[in-house]
């Protein structure tokens, strides 16, 4: 059995084949998936699993160069805002609109699904290279 805190097979694997720049987009229930991602459904039901839950856990094993987010978000859900800032530290934080935000995310390698039911509970986490 694994050992680090990521047991999702499917997502451990997809973030070990994450190259420098590819995206990875974590996002709330209610997030478009465009055909072309991967997906990735974690959700289960309303809040379960929480957005900022499954963010934290997947930076304990991806190196994130630079992440997005959309400009609604800290208006809308500052509670999420506040995480999101928290658990990525010193990296970069840029925003865009929410509309820009689902048209980028159809070139991410995949969109993780969470079961988080707030507005704006989405980000794009952009791989950087551990050396």
């Amino acid at each position: 059995m694994k050992r680090t805190t990521l047991l999702h097979s499917e997502l451990s694997a997809l973030i070990a084949r994450l190259g420098h720049g590819d995206m990875l987009v974590i996002g709330d229930a209610g997030l478009p998936i465009p055909d072309g991602p991967q997906r990735i459904d974690l959700a289960l039901t309303a809040n379960l699993p929480r957005f900022l839950d499954v963010l934290r856990v997947v930076l304990s094993e991806m190196q994130v160069e630079t992440a997005v987010v959309a400009d609604e978000l800290s208006d809308r859900n500052p509670e999420v805002a506040k995480g999101i800032a928290e658990l990525l530290g010193a990296t970069p934080v840029s925003g865009m609109s929410h509309e820009n935000f689902k048209a980028l995310s159809a070139r991410a390698r995949a969109i993780v699904r969470t079961g988080e039911f707030s507005p704006y509970a989405n980000v794009i986490l952009r791989a950087g290279v551990v050396f």
